[in-house]
């Protein structure tokens, strides 16, 4: 098929203008040898009057011819001059002149049948001849032709099959650095997945560290309060004990003082106005200082310990408030916590699936262009062999 259409380009006008195709070239044994005409095939045209034209023929463009046709104004040419008669001798004619007249023509009648004979055969071993230079130019050609295909071929075959297997080395390449990027990227999930968890267990460890430190710390709290509560206690009823026997050896030193005035009173009646009248009075002074003086003691008394429950109530409000503060505290961190290591794990997990996502496409993309080149390559392949079965 394609050494047909070579052959039709070659053999078509050069002209460049026309670009009408030649009829096939017919063999000399297939061509039916007829009535040779001695008239040329194509019509002459008609004589004109306008017959003096120019032509001048520029190329202008490649491949292409410019012409321009000027015509001239007619010219009057002169009548041909006219034969002259031929004599009139038939009268004096006889039957030998006759005869003699037919005998020439005939020979001369046999004479241009063989000059036209000759011409014809010369005529045909040259079309012959003509026809064996074109077949043996078109069998050159057509094996020149056919051995430049076939040499282009095989170094398309050879460049293709080399550029196929490059495109085969990239893409194993390519698979190949996939796979390991694929892998490492695996490899990288599953490290950031074990130090979340390893962090994650840490801070669970810590904090349930954290926790024990702070109930160590508000149990020794608590110890430390019902120690003070123990040692407050005790000094309380120390005190209360040494108020006691202050008051109660104040009380017996008072009645011993009573009792020593009343022995003195006995003792001295003579002075007892006087000595009645002043124990009076130190009587009422000692018992109203005594007084005045266990009173302030009992007042005091009565402070301290006030003081001292104040004290106790507002370490025991601060201790709840402490254990409040420390259980919300734990709570707003817990949660925290939790959260961020939620966010944190769904933007791992996004971005994962994002870079597998890529990757697929990338690797769909590289699938979908071997398929092509496989594609191409059974085309190129299913060609040749359509191109051999047409030479």
């Amino acid at each position: 098929m394609i050494i047909g259409l070579v052959r039709e380009s070659v053999m078509q006008c050069f002209c460049h203008t026309c670009r009408a195709p030649l009829p096939p070239a017919v063999h000399r044994r297939q061509a039916s040898i007829g009535k040779v005409k001695t008239k040329p095939r194509t019509h002459q045209p008609k004589k004109v009057k306008f017959v003096s034209t120019e032509v001048r023929c520029q190329e202008k463009t490649r491949g292409g011819l410019c012409y321009e046709v000027i015509l001239s104004e007619p010219e009057v040419k002169a009548t041909p001059p006219k034969r002259p008669n031929s004599p009139n001798n038939n009268k004096n004619v006889s039957i030998q002149d006759i005869e003699d007249k037919l005998r020439a023509a005939e020979e001369r009648r046999q004479q241009l049948e063989l000059n036209k004979v000759a011409a014809l055969s010369a005529q045909i071993m040259k079309i012959e001849e003509a026809s064996r230079k074109k077949d043996e130019q078109t069998n050159n050609f057509i094996s020149v032709t056919r051995d430049a295909l076939e040499q282009k071929m095989e170094t398309h075959i050879g460049k293709r099959e080399a550029y196929i297997h490059e495109l085969k080395s990239k893409m194993k390449d390519h698979i190949d650095t996939v796979e390991k990027t694929r892998l490492s990227l695996e490899q990288q999930c599953d490290e950031v997945r074990s130090a979340l968890e390893e962090k994650m267990n840490s801070a669970s460890h810590q904090r349930d560290e954290n926790i024990k430190k702070m109930l160590e710390r508000l149990k020794a709290h608590e110890e430390q309060v019902h120690r003070v509560k123990a040692s407050n206690a005790e000094k309380f009823q120390q005190l209360e004990t040494t108020i006691q026997e202050k008051l109660d050896q104040a009380k017996l030193r008072r009645e011993q003082l009573e009792q020593e005035q009343k022995d003195k009173l006995r003792t001295h009646n003579t002075r007892a106005v006087e000595i009645k009248s002043f124990q009076e009075i130190r009587k009422t002074e000692v018992s109203t200082k005594m007084e005045t003086k266990l009173m302030s003691a009992e007042q005091k008394r009565e402070k301290e310990i006030q003081r001292k429950l104040e004290v106790v109530k507002k370490n025991n409000e601060r201790q709840e408030e402490i254990k409040e503060n420390i259980e919300v505290t734990e709570e707003v961190l817990k949660t925290e916590r939790s959260k961020r290591l939620e966010t944190k794990l769904t933007a791992a997990e996004l971005n994962r699936e994002k870079e597998i996502q890529r990757k697929l496409e990338v690797i769909k993309k590289n699938e979908r262009r071997a398929e092509i080149v496989r594609q191409n390559k059974a085309n190129n392949v299913s060609e040749p062999q359509t191109i051999a079965s047409s030479g």
